[in-house]
């Protein structure tokens, strides 16, 4: 657990880390030099990759509970996640916790879309397309046939998330990123804006935009959203 609330006018974001090895680098949600404001982080024991964005997240429902619990007695003001497949969990989550919740950037996809002009869609950058299913997109209010495109199950990226690599080759990452996104708007050019599902890839956000050329939503511009709701900017007023 890192951050603190003590003494702080500056209200503290909760953020509910997975339990995971790899690197949180620079930009990375869990990474708390990401953010300009106070955080404090909580890892959720047994929370990992696989069990996560598998069919076994329901059995950890009651330990997100039990650890934002924790993060809403020390005086968070909102709690976010590293994990954006926990959309399938957003309600439940957020009906249950003390403060405000929101679980991930897939709930931006409903504003998103209503931005777009007309016979423009939102397209969704995920970890794995294999493993997101319209319960994620449908938890996060959005049409289960979004468009999807995920990173190859094979990619560098992947395999340091689900064997826990150490290291983070961030060039290929980068590269497999920019991929996925031209693979995207190859197989669906109707697509006008992508959200980027994985709390890991906003390193990468900036990348996706120059080769696609269409707005690019992650974690990040996600938590600033939420955050900027538990702390509005004051005018001298």
């Amino acid at each position: 657990m890192t951050g603190t609330v003590a003494g702080s006018d500056t209200p503290t974001l909760g953020i509910l880390v997975l339990d995971t090895r790899f690197p949180r680098i620079l930009g990375d949600v869990g990474n708390p030099q990401t953010w300009p404001f106070p955080v404090m982080t909580r890892r959720v024991e047994g929370a990992t990759p696989s069990r996560v964005t598998g069919p076994e997240v329901e059995e950890l429902l009651e330990s997100f509970l039990r650890e934002a619990q924790y993060l809403a007695d020390a005086g968070v003001a909102g709690i976010t996640t590293t994990c954006g497949y926990l959309a399938v969990l957003q309600s439940r989550l957020a009906q249950r916790c003390p403060v405000p919740f929101a679980a991930s950037p897939l709930l931006q996809i409903p504003s998103v879309q209503a931005s777009l002009p007309e016979g423009r869609r939102v397209g969704v950058i995920t970890f794995s397309a294999e493993r997101l299913t319209s319960a994620h997109l449908e938890g996060a209010g959005a049409p289960a046939d979004t468009p999807t495109e995920g990173l190859r199950p094979d990619s560098a990226f992947s395999r340091m998330i689900i064997e826990g690599h150490t290291q983070i080759d961030t060039e290929a990452a980068r590269r497999e990123v920019v991929a996925a996104g031209e693979r995207l708007l190859k197989s669906h050019p109707e697509v006008g804006a992508i959200v980027v599902e994985c709390a890991n890839l906003p390193p990468y956000s900036a990348a996706l935009r120059s080769a696609t050329g269409v707005p690019v939503y992650d974690a990040v511009s996600f938590v600033h959203w939420f955050y900027a709701g538990l702390a509005p900017r004051r005018f001298g007023i």
